[in-house]
């Protein structure tokens, strides 16, 4: 990348952060905990904002839950390499990768990594160098790197052994709900269980920024429906949230605790849109999906908010050639809200997805979305690494996904270092988060 053209683009995000239209300033209504003493090397917050060491701890990081599936660790190592020269400071991926006792066969035939694997109503848990290796190699590495590491306990949604498969094998597939995850003991204690292993195997770890409960929390998942105690005003979700990051703090009193929520609220007067003659009330903000975003964040071992933003697959109904849906302005909005919130409660922020398709929306709209987020964390779905080189740069992951020509799971929103134009996007931010960092 051209020297003048990043100090061009660095200049604009600063000039931007200068005179941009910011969040009017709310004071807390709650009292702000006391910053939490912690081991050197432990990010922490204090009031609004991340800090390590005693200094504000501004970043950009990134996802990529394909990187604890890489079977090559000089793969891993060139991953951890191109994360770092673009300035990634914190990494989120998968803490879980769960398969049934059938798919053994696939996963030892592909090299596919496994944590968990379920076999009627018992996981066992795999140890192994095709298990819990990889992860602690992840780790490892991300250490070496001087960057973090959020770790999920679990998914929503189906992908890599996702909370239904605690349902299924638990409760059997008669009579069950989605969100008996969230409120049946035997779900609840198997969870756990599992999350007892990961946060004490890592937990003395400075590479560890913080445990995230679930990715994604909804009261519907892609399977099962969500059940009548699990709706608006329900707080099924908000009384799960304490319950799981009460029981991680009690095993871990140092690293921070988040949700993984994609961040929907539950406002009294949601906004409403028409479409096919229908006023429509919208779910990111009617608490239908289950979430309330403020009173989760309230919580007292939640110590900052996430949330995500995909305009283009939540509205695909307003967004098609022709229409006035602007997905840069619905974005914008959807932060402010947040930052406000965020403001409101007394906590740091972190937008830790976002995403659009083309590569001409992501150069066009992520700088002004990044820029409404610096002095936070800017964390952009997903990351891409090519030049990979197991199994000559071509294997099936799993769900589709696939390592093809090299080149890491392309879902559309995945970035890669030959493209100039986005790639030279977040070096910039990066570049500015430092410099505010001090």
């Amino acid at each position: 990348m051209r020297l003048h053209a990043v100090f061009s683009l660095v200049a604009t995000l600063l000039s931007s952060v200068a005179s941009a239209s910011q969040p009017e300033e709310i004071q807390p209504t709650t009292t702000t905990l006391a910053k939490r003493a912690v081991p050197s090397g432990f990010v922490t917050t204090n009031g609004t904002h991340f800090q390590l060491d005693g200094e504000p701890f501004y970043f950009v990081g990134t996802n990529s839950f394909w990187l604890p599936l890489l079977i090559t660790e000089s793969d891993v190592d060139t991953t951890f390499q191109t994360m770092a020269g673009m300035g990634v400071k914190v990494l989120r991926t998968w803490g879980f990768n769960a398969i049934n006792a059938s798919e053994i066969p696939y996963a030892l035939e592909s090299g596919l990594t496994y944590y968990q694997v379920w076999n009627n109503s018992e996981w066992t848990l795999n140890e192994g160098p095709q298990g819990l290796q990889r992860l602690d190699y992840v780790i490892e590495t991300a250490a070496k790197y001087d960057i973090r590491i959020i770790l999920t306990f679990t998914n929503n949604w189906y992908g890599y052994g996702g909370m239904e498969l605690y349902i299924y094998h638990l409760l059997g597939n008669e009579n069950v709900t989605h969100d008996d995850f969230y409120t049946n003991p035997t779900v609840i204690a198997s969870y756990q269980s599992y999350v007892e292993t990961i946060v004490n195997r890592y937990k003395n770890s400075s590479a560890i920024f913080a445990w995230e409960l679930m990715n994604e929390a909804r009261c519907a998942g892609d399977s099962l429906p969500a059940g009548p105690t699990c709706v608006p005003g329900s707080e099924t979700l908000t009384k799960w949230y304490r319950a799981q990051s009460d029981y991680v703090r009690s095993l871990d009193p140092y690293h921070m605790i988040t949700t993984g929520g994609e961040g929907q609220f539950y406002w009294a007067d949601p906004p409403e849109y028409w479409y096919n003659g229908t006023l429509v009330s919208d779910f990111n903000f009617n608490g239908e999906a289950g979430e309330d975003f403020e009173a989760s964040l309230a919580l007292p071992n939640i110590d900052f908010g996430t949330y995500h933003l995909y305009p283009q697959t939540w509205y695909p109904e307003l967004d098609y050639p022709g229409s006035n849906f602007s997905v840069e302005l619905w974005g914008l909005g959807w932060i402010g809200a947040h930052a406000n919130t965020a403001a409101y409660v007394g906590k740091p922020l972190l937008i830790e997805e976002f995403g659009v398709l083309g590569l001409e929306n992501k150069t066009e709209i992520y700088p002004a979305w990044n820029a409404s987020s610096i002095r936070s964390g800017i964390q952009p779905w997903q990351f891409g690494e090519l030049n990979l080189t197991e199994d000559g740069g071509n294997r099936v992951i799993q769900y589709t996904d696939q390592i093809y020509m090299g080149a890491s799971p392309n879902d559309g929103f995945t970035f890669y270092i030959n493209q100039t134009a986005v790639w030279d996007v977040f070096t910039s931010a990066a570049v500015v988060q430092d410099y505010l960092s001090g």
